[in-house]
């Protein structure tokens, strides 16, 4: 899932997250598939975790080589 903010100046409730309110400043976890969706209204939404990030940064990150 990714994960945008909302920076509308009120709160709104959207449907696609099931009837929920959300708070100005509030982060919250979007479908993957409709992050564009919010994004693409820059006056409302900014992106926190783009989709795919979470999965990448853990098999990104390596334990540090010991040196002898």
């Amino acid at each position: 899932m990714a994960r945008v903010r909302y920076t509308g100046p009120e709160p709104v409730t959207v449907p696609e997250l099931g009837d929920r309110e959300i708070q100005p400043d509030e982060v919250v976890e979007v479908p993957d598939a409709r992050f564009e969706g919010y994004i693409c209204q820059p006056a409302n939404w900014e992106s926190v975790e783009e989709p795919g990030t979470k999965a990448a940064k853990k098999t990104a990150a390596k334990a540090p080589q010991k040196e002898d």
